[in-house]
């Protein structure tokens, strides 16, 4: 009956699991709450106490219990979460871990001899970092003991999914995640360029959105800036305003600072959507991305957007952005340049971001397909006995 009148997940113990995040995966997490809890679910968010902070999972109605996991691996922390972790999902009928990181935890944190192991969901949204050495053997065994005792991994995007596939997942599925919407513009271009630095629409803005961190490639920015300086065809050279924070804020004040270079550091903003009326052209640097939420935003807001072709970027875009090769300073100058010396290619990117976005599944297709599949899995027998 219950299923019959729209709560499919009624009477339902549900813990969603996620680690260190302050940006795409806990705005990801909080979206899919209230949805959750209309199908009928008992929601109990776990992770770090700052994500709550940050997020305000308990103003959706879910619970909330502190498991510190953190970003990185740290085994006496990683056991104290495990330990964390069972406690607060003890009773739980579906765990879904948000992040490899997140999974790891998850998945030892339900191997208890001689009970019945909840339901396991594993969410990939990032691929592992670079890098050679014992660490990365070390992440490359966790992702794979990870991801094969998952019950179903959700990848962001293909390659993701791909991957899992290759590393012996029993069941993947491609899941996209969808931005939130951001709504209008809360003030006129004008003032939100005066608030960053300038006076006039003479001088254009380009914007980057995103953690202060190596993934999202901010020294090959720093790279481009300094052959926009040097092109005559930009006079005066770009305006660029970062907006986020992270581990990188220090070097990058100091390097903008000993180089001189035209850059802000705006610090993490809630007026993305003010940020990105104001801009005349969105840079996506990356290293990575599955579902990058501000290639999203931008292509929502109709700002011409030129990202590195990496990860689920071409797939996520199509051909409505420009896409240069990651790490590549001179590309992404040449792009940014045809960008804003070409009002008929600005005008281009500038209509097709908006027909492409609207191709996009959004929050409550994410939702329903996620309520589904929890649906699906507790109405097969019961997990096996550990």
């Amino acid at each position: 009956m219950a299923e019959q009148q729209g709560r499919p997940l009624a009477d339902r113990r549900i813990a969603e699991v996620l680690a260190t995040s302050t940006g795409g995966v806990g705005t990801h997490l909080r979206s899919l709450l209230v949805p959750l809890g209309r199908a009928g679910a008992s929601v109990r968010v776990c992770g770090p106490r700052a994500t709550e902070d940050l997020f305000g999972f308990t103003a959706t109605g879910a619970d909330f219990r502190a498991v510190e996991i953190s970003a990185g691996l740290a085994p006496a922390a990683d056991l104290r979460a495990v330990l964390a972790l069972r406690r607060a999902t003890a009773g739980a009928d579906l765990v879904h871990a948000h992040g490899l990181r997140a999974g790891l935890v998850a998945a030892a944190a339900r191997r208890v001899p001689g009970t019945r192991a909840p339901r396991l969901v594993l969410t990939l949204h990032n691929a592992l970092p670079g890098g050679a050495g014992l660490r990365r053997q070390v992440l490359q065994a966790a992702e794979l003991a990870t991801i094969r005792g998952a019950d179903v991994v959700l990848a962001a995007s293909g390659d993701l999914a791909g991957n899992a596939r290759r590393l012996g997942a029993r069941d993947v599925r491609v899941a996209p995640v969808a931005a939130p919407p951001l709504g209008r513009p809360q003030r006129p271009r004008r003032e939100v360029r005066r608030e960053v630095g300038l006076e006039d629409d003479a001088r254009p803005l380009v914007v980057a959105v995103g953690r202060l961190h190596p993934q999202k490639g901010y020294d090959v920015l720093l790279g481009a800036v300094h052959r926009w300086i040097a092109d005559p065809r930009l006079s005066p050279a770009p305006l660029v305003a970062i907006a986020g924070d992270g581990p990188l804020h220090e070097e990058l004040t100091a390097r903008i600072r000993a180089e001189q270079l035209p850059v802000t550091l705006l610090g993490r903003r809630t007026d993305v959507a003010d940020l990105l009326g104001a801009a005349d052209v969105c840079v996506l640097p990356s290293v990575w991305e599955a579902r990058s939420l501000t290639a999203q935003e931008a292509l929502r807001a109709g700002t011409p957007l030129v990202a590195t072709r990496v990860g689920g970027i071409p797939e996520l875009v199509g051909d409505a952005a420009e896409l240069v090769p990651v790490g590549d300073a001179a590309a992404l100058a040449d792009a940014v340049t045809g960008v804003l010396t070409d009002h008929a290619r600005t005008a281009r990117l500038g209509a097709a971001g908006p027909r492409q976005a609207a191709t996009w599944p959004d929050e409550a297709a994410t939702a329903r397909q996620l309520v589904e599949l929890y649906a699906e899995l507790l109405g097969r027998p019961g997990g096996a006995e550990r």
